[in-house]
């Protein structure tokens, strides 16, 4: 994994959980690209429920260090999530290295006990001794928490401060664009209760899985079967739920939501005030961050100056909503919708399943850096610049044109907005991952 492949952070001193007689205090370390104003703390309070959320952030940890399709180099060098504070939640977000497991814990208003200090976004540092301290978290200790606390100083010998250089994958800024297009178009297909749920997990085999499974029900009954029914959902790579495992024996329920296409499928456990959120890609070699759905959103560029006032908007509410930002941002109902799938794309926007609401999540790391990620939307600018699109037809129901391919000429046809190209990438994917950069050019075009 090359320099270019990952944004260093550095945090000033380590996170680490504190324990008393009477309480237990998680100081998490913080650190941000982006400007916080100075801000000592986004959240500090008491958490109703210590012991599931410690045991919901371990698995977290698991799933950010779990490896899939990379080497186990790779994997060290990742395991830091990202923390989201607004809106009366706490949300903890991490994938996997490879990118194909997407892991959320929400910690929701009644399982807090305290106020926020502001809203804001994170990287926090999970390290070997924090993740250690958690699972000595027992069920009665109070738990105090505190994101990006500079109260605890951790000094070496030599009486400095300790700094820690921490990689956040450019994967997951990539997958973060795509995760959330994928969760918001994701229906709910069960709902199972703990014994059920149990019973569920019980049917994946044991070892290395490597056909698709899945995920039926006979009567009062849900399995994973090698055998599909109808009405059943594939599933690719079943050995990534084993994840969720320890988790099992303390929910209250489960439920699962699937997109239409199985792209991805979600496994929500509630916890009373705590929600855990696994969304796991269509094949474990898939990465979130290498389907590229909303590229045509990203063609177009947000000005500083709406991306400011959507700054200020969310962060006076704490939340993100489409009905309020012609108000407040001066846009008409058709630019609100555009801007909406735009910021979805940039990965500002995070998908909440149970509200089918997007909630707002200023980022640790500049929006811009996402411009410069994907190699087909830089393909697509590329295109454009040299003047290799040729529109042959342009009417309102089809569009034909050819655009320059390597010692070759693709054909585009965008019909009642469906694309077509003649280019290996569409001929492998069918669109299913998002549009070629040959497509990307002809729309940007003819707009």
């Amino acid at each position: 994994m090359s320099s270019a492949d990952t944004i260093d952070y550095i945090y000033s001193s380590p996170s680490t959980l504190k324990h008393s007689t009477n309480k237990d205090e998680l100081f998490l370390s913080n650190y941000s690209e982006v400007p916080t104003a100075n801000l000592p703390c986004f959240f500090r309070g008491k958490l109703s429920n210590p012991y599931i959320v410690a045991r919901c952030l371990i698995t977290l940890a698991n799933v950010v260090k779990s490896r899939f399709t990379i080497s186990q180099a790779e994997i060290e060098a990742m395991k830091d999530p990202i923390v989201t504070v607004g809106n009366s939640h706490i949300r903890f977000e991490g994938f996997s290295g490879c990118a194909g497991v997407y892991g959320r814990v929400d910690v929701h208003e009644q399982g807090q006990e305290d106020a926020f200090i502001a809203s804001g976004t994170t990287n926090v540092d999970f390290n070997p001794e924090m993740i250690l301290a958690l699972n000595k978290v027992s069920k009665h200790s109070p738990l105090e928490l505190s994101v990006g606390s500079k109260d605890v100083e951790v000094k070496t010998d030599n009486d400095k401060i300790v700094e820690k250089k921490v990689p956040l994958p450019n994967r997951w800024v990539k997958g973060l664009t795509s995760v959330q297009h994928y969760l918001s178009q994701s229906k709910h297909t069960a709902t199972l209760n703990r014994m059920q749920t149990i019973a569920l997990f019980r049917s994946i085999p044991k070892g290395k899985i490597k056909s698709d499974y899945y995920l039926i029900k006979r009567a009062n009954r849900y399995s994973f079967s090698p055998m599909a029914m109808p009405n059943s959902t594939a599933i690719g790579g079943l050995e990534r739920l084993r994840l969720l495992e320890p988790l099992l024996a303390l929910i209250t329920e489960l439920k699962v939501f699937v997109h239409p296409k199985a792209q991805s499928i979600s496994y929500q456990l509630y916890f009373d005030t705590v929600t855990f959120s696994l969304t796991i890609s269509r094949d474990p070699w898939r990465g979130f961050s290498g389907e590229g759905a909303l590229l045509e959103e990203l063609m177009e560029e947000i000005d500083e100056e709406t991306l400011s006032k959507l700054n200020n908007f969310s962060h006076a509410n704490q939340a993100f909503s489409p009905t309020l930002l012609p108000i407040r941002i001066g846009k008409d109902a058709q630019d609100t919708s555009k801007l909406t799938a735009k910021l979805s794309a940039l990965g500002l926007l995070g998908y909440d399943l149970d509200s089918h609401q997007y909630f707002y999540r200023q980022l640790s790391f500049k929006p811009s850096r996402i411009l410069t990620l994907n190699p087909r939307l830089k393909g697509a600018k590329k295109l454009l610049e040299k003047k290799q699109v040729k529109i042959i037809l342009n009417d309102k129901n089809k569009i034909e044109a050819r655009v320059a391919g390597t010692g070759v000429e693709h054909l585009v046809i965008i019909q009642n907005n469906t694309a077509k190209c003649t280019c290996q990438w569409y001929s492998k994917y069918q669109g299913e991952r998002g549009e070629c950069k040959h497509v990307l050019a002809v729309r940007e075009m003819v707009k």
